[in-house]
């Protein structure tokens, strides 16, 4: 198994595994779930990690079939393509966060991340980074912007967005270095 991809979301899911080639033969599973909590999407490392070896490791990308803002429910598979593009983006810099982890770390990393705010917030903007510095910044900003620029969007979920995920200044500004390097 390399990838497991629903048809219905393989052309977008594929758009955005072509910016992380080093991500090729890795196994990712991409599942539509009914519903996540706290979460549209959440990527993870399949628990069989403790026992294979770091190349070997699968991961899980859940996809919540829809996201309920306020009272307002929005079905994922509707969102533009250049959000939802964004949106899988994100979860792969995930991917490539936990590729560079050894299990001890990814333990971690986990008991951290639903622990420490502080810890949340690294890893989400590990994961805004990781997929910036592999070519998805517009992608990246139409999500940002789809969910900040949105009246129906609930300002409790926008001030998250604000509090652990890159901003759309920080975002270009690893733009801006990236081209000058």
């Amino acid at each position: 198994m390399k990838k497991i991809i629903p048809k219905i979301i393989k052309e977008k899911v594929n758009k955005a595994l072509s910016y992380y080639p080093e991500l090729k033969n890795t196994s990712i599973e991409f599942k539509i779930k009914k519903n996540i909590k706290k979460s549209t999407m959440q990527a993870r490392p399949i628990w069989a990690f403790l026992w294979k070896s770091r190349k070997n490791r699968s991961y899980i990308i859940l996809i919540s079939k829809k996201f309920k803002i306020e009272n307002q429910e929005f079905n994922t598979l509707d969102i533009p393509s250049e959000v939802f593009i964004g949106w899988i983006g994100h979860e792969l810099g995930h991917v490539m966060d936990y590729e560079n982890r050894s299990k001890l770390s990814l333990i971690l990393f986990g008991i951290k991340y639903i622990f420490s705010k502080k810890s949340i917030k690294e890893a989400e903007r590990t994961a805004d980074t990781f997929a910036v510095s592999h070519g998805m910044a517009n992608y990246i900003l139409a999500t940002k912007d789809f969910i900040l620029n949105n009246a129906s969007i609930a300002q409790d979920y926008k001030a998250r967005i604000i509090k652990y995920y890159l901003s759309p200044e920080e975002i270009m500004e690893l733009v801006e270095e990236k081209s000058n390097s």
